[in-house]
């Protein structure tokens, strides 16, 4: 008998529903939140409102897209945290409320582990133990993956995050947000002509909070003697950036797998669709004799997909969960 899920995401600005059968996807909605443009950043109180507005919609055109019935539905996973707990509240009550009325099972899930099984959405998946560099505008992670659900932190950030390093580098060259994008495409037209340092931190832990204060002396010193400095450098200003937080993360990654002697290496999260890091790994890869295993963009940023397929996991296993659950903002792997 065939399994059909819905998943639904709300962690942040990005609604977003799926259905999956049986593992495989039928329809991926997400509905973005353009109005934080002009905040330069995502409002948590804005975005709650609007996962309001989005989530019926959002859902009802994921059911359709799918080509079934809601009764159909034998289950519906949802992001239980971690996340902007305002976002998180509408999405979780929406799942009680859709799974009471079809009496239907719930399956609450972890936003980063479904980030790492959204590897799992599509051929080719990564075979166990495998690591996984995790990198979003809220956390940079690498985890050992032993199983589905069986997953070990061996480093994480202790302040900022990657994802937030290049927002907070476009905010100061003038960008819109989201600036990682921004960032990546002007890189492409510039040369990492600029050294930034790299932060000495030991083990297998991130910082970037040094970075980004050095971005920002670095701006203000060459502005002082050139007040046109970063509109007749930016391209190479986002090329150096990048550079250097790319540098960063796969530094580590590959001292990562030197410590585990896992050889098989993914990356996921909303950062891996940077174009300079997925070209990154896979060169690394190619010199080093690692698979690597890169998902597509649409299963990169915030999706309803990964939460989905990773309930698909949970459901085999009948791990369900109850209408008591609540919402978190934090919740660590």
């Amino acid at each position: 008998m065939s399994v059909i899920l819905l998943g639904i995401e709300s962690s942040c600005d990005d609604t977003a529903a799926a259905v999956i059968k049986d593992g495989v996807t039928l329809s991926n909605v997400i509905a973005t939140q353009q109005i934080h443009h002009l905040y330069g950043g995502v409002v948590p109180e804005v975005a709650s409102r609007a996962h309001q507005l989005n989530i019926i919609p959002v859902v009802d055109q994921a059911i359709k897209e799918a080509g079934i019935e809601k009764e159909a539905i034998n289950a519906v996973a949802f992001t239980r945290g971690p996340g902007l707990i305002g976002s998180l509240l509408v999405g979780v009550s929406f799942a009680k409320s859709f799974a009471l009325s079809l009496n239907i099972p719930l399956i609450e899930i972890n936003h980063m582990e479904a980030h790492i099984l959204a590897h799992f959405a599509e051929e080719p998946k990564p075979p166990f133990p495998f690591l996984c560099l995790t990198v979003s505008g809220g956390h940079t992670q690498i985890v050992q993956v032993n199983d589905y659900f069986s997953m070990t932190l061996l480093g994480q950030t202790i302040d900022d995050a990657a994802g937030e390093a290049f927002d907070k580098t476009g905010k100061l060259l003038g960008l819109d947000y989201p600036a990682g994008p921004l960032i990546d495409q002007l890189a492409q037209q510039g040369q990492a002509v600029y050294e930034f340092p790299e932060p000495q931190i030991p083990d297998l832990g991130f910082s970037f909070s040094g970075l980004k204060t050095s971005i920002l002396y670095f701006l203000k010193a060459e502005l002082a003697k050139n007040p046109a400095f970063i509109e007749e450098n930016k391209a190479d200003i986002c090329a150096s950036v990048q550079q250097r937080i790319v540098s960063i993360l796969l530094k580590k990654l590959k001292k990562a797998v030197h410590r585990t002697g896992i050889t098989e290496v993914a990356l996921a999260g909303g950062v891996s669709a940077n174009s300079a890091l997925r070209k990154g790994l896979e060169q690394l890869g190619q010199q080093n004799g690692w698979n690597t295993y890169i998902p597509r963009m649409a299963f990169c940023t915030d999706n309803a997909a990964m939460i989905a397929v990773a309930g698909y996991y949970k459901y085999l296993k009948g791990e369900f969960t109850d209408q008591s659950v609540a919402p978190v903002a934090r919740w660590a792997i």
